[in-house]
């Protein structure tokens, strides 16, 4: 059998661990000989600007893309191997390295949504029209913890609520075990490998270091495998997960996973594998189930994306609601700025602004209130997530913006957080809104949650003037509410 030269193009799956696509080409190539060449593109693309007008890709997402695909490019030096790197459309680039690294087969892993099948598709047609098509395209899957072939259901029967899913899947609970790393064979060191570009290049300016932030985030799989060595094994915070992860103030209340599992930096495999050898080691226990139902959730949105694709994109969403939405964007950009007058609404989006994080908790709460509070356009709350969320992923976003909203697959009807309530269960003494809202740091923990029942000679006492150093709020909480409800039970 001659050899073959294998192109590995790396997508959202930044990673050494797990990887399906290196390993099965690891496999051939010690079967036929050759060489197996890795490729990352910077797609400009995904530096254009959103429907709402906002950088698609923000700061934040690409300073963590960058150390990511950096790490990565380590991670494959020190196996014997490399990355390449170049900017442009992948459908583009790839055609044109063929010729040149006499590529016989491309390998890669699949996605779902709109725009990274469109990319699939282009690049099989570009192929063709450059009289490539006798190189083989083979797409993997690697994205969710549980395989879609493995399902106890056809993508096209997935359950429209994820309780049915999730009992379903539990039934008979089958993970793959993850890939190990394979062995790759040495690259020559006269390629052009490409330089990875810095924010400049891709027309964005470095963020602002925050010392507020939660937890300083570097991309890239060893930040990941070192995160994840940390939470579970080094402070031992899984055993305590379900009772501490709804917590917005302090690094370990949750595992913070999210930003490199949504860059493929971390495997959900390797984190379930991690899972069980935890609860063999040290404890079983609500926790650790909660992390992987957690994980089932990440995998629900992906397969709910396969299903409806571009529905969840929609305004109508997948219930086919059609809410008459608001686009108002003076009291859009309060919310964007952290100043619509409810602290734990405005503390949680200065978070967003200042690190590009924010907890799961306050992700809800922040979404329900540009909802069902403002009747405001859920796809620009959405799109500003997309911009500025480290850990974005099309599908969960999407999906979690889709459910918030009330017209998802899986909605509860207008279901409408209470502010008021939500901060007094997730933040009894204010800890969390005083930190990232320092004007009202003087404030006691009974009135800090609702400054807008100060007194004038409590707003002297404690150092803040409503209207000047914190602003009044932008709706009345329960009568805004009561209004968008009554909108969206006419429909």
């Amino acid at each position: 059998m001659s050899h073959q030269n294998i192109l590995v193009w790396f997508r959202n799956d930044l990673r050494s661990h797990d990887c399906e696509t290196l390993y099965q080409a690891s496999l051939a190539i010690q079967k036929t000989g050759g060489q197996i060449f890795p490729v990352y593109c910077f797609d400009p693309r995904h530096f254009r600007h959103t429907q709402f007008g906002f950088p698609k890709t923000g700061a934040f997402r690409a300073k963590f893309l960058i150390e990511s695909v950096a790490n990565l490019r380590e991670n494959l030096r020190s196996l014997g191997s490399n990355l390449i790197v170049r900017i442009g459309k992948p459908e583009e680039v790839i055609p044109d390295l063929i010729p040149q690294l006499e590529i016989n087969s491309i390998y890669y892993h699949t996605e779902v949504t709109s725009e990274e099948k469109g990319v699939e598709k282009s690049l099989n047609k570009n192929l063709k029209s450059r009289n490539a098509a006798t190189t083989n395209l083979k797409q993997f899957w690697g994205s969710t913890l549980l395989h879609p072939d493995d399902l106890p259901f056809a993508i096209a029967k997935l359950p429209e609520l994820f309780t049915h899913f999730r009992k379903q899947v539990e039934a008979d609970l089958l993970v793959r075990p993850p890939f190990p790393i394979p062995k790759l064979p040495t690259l020559s060191t006269d390629l052009d490998w490409g330089e990875i570009p810095s924010l400049a290049i891709l027309g964005l300016a470095e963020p602002e270091a925050c010392d507020r932030a939660v937890l300083q985030f570097h991309g890239g799989e060893s930040q990941g495998l070192q995160r994840l060595e940390h939470y579970f094994w080094q402070s031992d915070r899984l055993q305590v997960y379900k009772q501490t992860r709804n917590g917005m103030l302090y690094a370990d209340d949750s595992s913070k996973f999210s930003p490199w599992l949504a860059l493929g930096c971390l495997s959900p495999r390797y984190i379930y594998a991690q899972v069980k050898q935890y609860e063999s080691d040290r404890m079983a226990n609500d926790s650790t189930y909660w992390l992987i139902f957690e994980l089932l959730w990440r995998d629900y949105f992906r397969f709910v994306a396969a299903k409806h694709g571009n529905r969840i994109f929609e305004r109508t969403g997948l219930r086919d609601m059609d809410i008459p939405w608001k686009e108002d964007w003076k009291r859009f950009e309060l919310w964007q700025e952290g100043r619509t007058g409810f602290p734990l609404v405005d503390a949680n989006m200065r978070e967003l602004a200042a690190t590009g994080f924010m907890s799961n908790r306050g992700r809800q709460n922040v979404a329900s209130f540009l909802t069902k509070n403002l009747g405001i356009d859920w796809r620009m709350g959405a799109e500003w997530f997309e911009s500025l969320l480290i850990d974005y992923d099309p599908c969960s976003n999407w999906g979690n913006w889709n459910y918030t909203a009330g017209v998802g697959n899986d909605a509860r009807g207008f279901r409408f957080f209470n502010i008021n309530k939500q901060a007094q269960d997730y933040d009894p003494q204010g800890e969390y809104v005083k930190h990232w809202l320092p004007e009202l740091q003087e404030l006691p923990a009974g009135k800090v949650h609702q400054p807008w029942k100060l007194l004038p000679i409590e707003q002297k006492r404690f150092q803040v003037r409503l209207g000047v150093d914190y602003p009044h709020p932008v709706v009345d909480l329960f009568a805004s509410a009561k209004a968008n409800e009554a909108i969206y039970n006419s429909l």
